[in-house]
């Protein structure tokens, strides 16, 4: 019914069912792993009114296992992208899983990914862990942007007034205007196509 994806990684199919409505994968070298996607395998469509909540639980050495909620799949979105190296152990809420027990956990860095058949009311009203959802933002659009607030910090950190410059005829002073004009523009057309530059 579920299929769980890592990058670089065969795709699992062969979940554990631990209860009639609670499915789990294991995820071995969780470590090494940024994003998984959960996906419905297309063959069994959930019931009317029903999807799956996604969870992902570490390895607890301790023997009490926390789960995260990382969000949801139903039949109208069969498939989705989880970031779980931003996860912290320890951390999670209430989840439907209680202890899976003993034998299904593994030694080492096998960590675990839940899929908890519920309604869908039920999923519309629970809160997904926030590092768990993709960025929007692309990220080369978000370093540009702060390489762009860096430098211009910086070069007005060493900004001066006129009457304060003193007549140095090895130094060439650039007006902070400029600075800022050419910080707006570069915005602006970061704004309008983020590829602009690769002309």
């Amino acid at each position: 019914m579920f299929g769980c994806l890592v990058a670089g990684r065969l795709v699992q199919t062969d979940a554990v069912q631990v209860a009639g409505d609670k499915f789990v994968f294991s995820l071995p070298d969780y470590e090494k792993v940024n994003h998984v996607v959960v996906f419905m395998l297309g063959t069994v469509p959930f019931p009317a009114g029903v999807g799956g909540a996604v969870y992902f639980s570490f390895p607890d050495p301790a023997g009490g296992q926390v789960w995260q909620l990382l969000g949801f799949i139903t039949n109208d979105k069969p498939s989705a992208i989880f970031k779980i190296s931003g996860l912290k152990a320890g951390e999670g809420g209430a989840h439907p899983f209680g202890m899976v027990s003993a034998a299904s956990q593994q030694a080492g860095s096998v960590a675990q990914v839940g899929v908890s058949v519920e309604a869908l009311d039920q999923l519309s009203q629970q809160t997904p862990v926030s590092a768990a959802s993709v960025s929007t933002v692309d990220s080369f659009m978000h370093f540009t942007q702060k390489m762009l607030d860096n430098l211009y910090n910086f070069a007005s950190s060493f900004a001066v007034s006129q009457a304060q410059m003193t007549p140095n005829p090895s130094e060439t002073f650039i007006p902070s205007s400029c600075i800022l004009k050419w910080y707006e523009n570069f915005q602006r057309r970061m704004t309008q196509n983020p590829n602009f530059w690769k002309n």
